[in-house]
């Protein structure tokens, strides 16, 4: 087997088969796009200067800027031309004319956002999240209210407070319901969302609804979003118009960006739809991703002690009931359009079994079931100096590919007084 110029270790999470894209900064330099393989990356405008990807149809300087935004709103055929010549180039020796310093070690990068969002919605698409929910909620009646099974449920997120792989997460104040007194102060039931984002690549005309058939031609990669929560804020503000501060401080966002290409041998069918679903959710491919995802836990303490995270939660993502295909297809059918670098998210992923919840409220069912933790503390919620870092990949073995993960640690709220002042 021909000498490789970039190492690829045996169980990496991004294998040849993988190769994500991001933007990072490297040092004091701004940061810029990169493409992932095995434990470093390879600096996409240097490629492309060195015309590595002649010939693709890559517009001109596409890896020029801060953002993924110009490369993914090419389309399907491009994606596929570039990504079939990095496969070829990272998999030979080095190409002429390509400096040394053009692949670095992936540790010796920061992340940033690996596109600029314009417009970012979550959904409500898991089964068994909106079911925990219902019953933690409604105790008694139906646990799903008479919509859900009918169209995919989501809300505008606010696209400016998402926050990059390590970014601080200070802890939201804002009005609460404390013994019947409403109070304003920092949030007492700080959660988070383990979810799956999808990045829209090619946008999409106002007025022209996107078949949920052509999404593939529309949505480009998979990410990982932590959308934190506060419960409290969330629980007295939201009726009737739905999450606003409980929701918009920060959602975070992982730093690599998993083509759909690179995840096609891990597609599978979703769970059958009851009752049958209005014809512009239909497709007639399988849209599901049989993805694992898990969330790890790490007090200040723990980190003092040097005890690792430990696992809170671990759950798969192939039997979530609304897909992104269905996802895209809802939000245009009104006639409202997408751009290049717009964010799904899927809303938070739960399985059926205890140690599947995808947020706290429901592993702790609203506070009332409390865990350990290594350090001795107990959580219901998030206390400040907690890092949650999310995990997820698909596949095992050697054909595992990784989607990377995304971490945020708590600090305490900025907030001057409690008059908020």
């Amino acid at each position: 087997m021909a000498r490789t110029w970039v190492p690829v270790p045996d169980g990496s999470p991004f294998p040849l088969t993988a190769l994500p894209y991001g933007v990072l900064a490297l040092g004091g330099a701004p940061a810029r796009p990169w493409v992932a393989v095995g434990d470093h990356a390879a600096d996409l405008g240097v490629l492309e200067q060195a015309g590595v990807f002649r010939g693709t149809g890559l517009a001109a300087a596409s890896f020029a800027g801060a953002t993924l935004n110009a490369f993914v709103a090419q389309g399907p055929e491009v994606w596929s031309a570039v990504r079939a010549r990095l496969v070829d180039v990272l998999s030979g020796p080095a190409p002429t004319g390509v400096p040394e310093t053009a692949v670095v070690e992936r540790r010796l990068l920061r992340a940033a956002l690996p596109v600029a969002v314009g417009d970012y919605v979550d959904f409500y698409s898991s089964l068994h999240h909106a079911t925990n929910l219902g019953r933690l909620f409604r105790p008694g009646g139906e646990a799903l209210l008479p919509n859900w099974r009918h169209l995919p449920v989501g809300y505008h997120g606010r696209s400016g407070t998402l926050v990059p792989d390590g970014d601080t997460v200070w802890r939201p104040s804002g009005l609460r319901l404390v013994d019947g007194e409403v109070v304003f102060g920092p949030t007492r039931a700080l959660d988070i969302e383990l979810e799956v984002g999808a990045v829209v690549g090619v946008g999409s005309e106002r007025g022209r609804p996107v078949a949920a058939d052509d999404a593939g031609r529309h949505l480009f990669g998979l990410c990982l979003v932590n959308d934190w929560s506060a419960r409290d804020i969330q629980s007295f503000e939201y009726q009737p118009l739905g999450p606003f501060l409980g929701k918009s401080f920060a959602t975070s966002v992982s730093p690599w960006l998993v083509p759909l290409e690179a995840l096609e041998p891990f597609r599978c069918a979703g769970p059958e739809q009851h009752p049958p679903v209005a014809g512009y959710l239909r497709t007639s491919a399988p849209w599901g991703f049989d993805l694992h995802l898990e969330v790890h836990l790490q007090s200040a303490a723990m980190r003092a002690a040097g005890l690792p995270a430990v696992q809170v939660s671990a759950v798969s993502f192939a039997d979530m009931y609304w897909s992104f295909a269905q996802q895209l297809a809802h939000l245009t059918v009104n006639g409202a359009s997408v751009r290049p670098g717009d964010l799904l998210a899927s809303g938070t992923v739960s399985g059926a079994d205890p140690g599947s919840e995808g947020s706290l409220i429901e592993r702790t069912w609203g506070g009332t079931r409390p865990f350990a933790l290594p350090d001795g503390s107990e959580r219901t919620y998030l206390l400040d100096g907690d890092q949650v870092e999310l995990r997820g990949w698909a596949g095992t073995g050697p054909g595992r590919i990784g989607l990377g993960s995304v971490r945020g640690t708590v600090q305490p709220s900025p907030q001057i007084d409690e008059e908020g002042r």
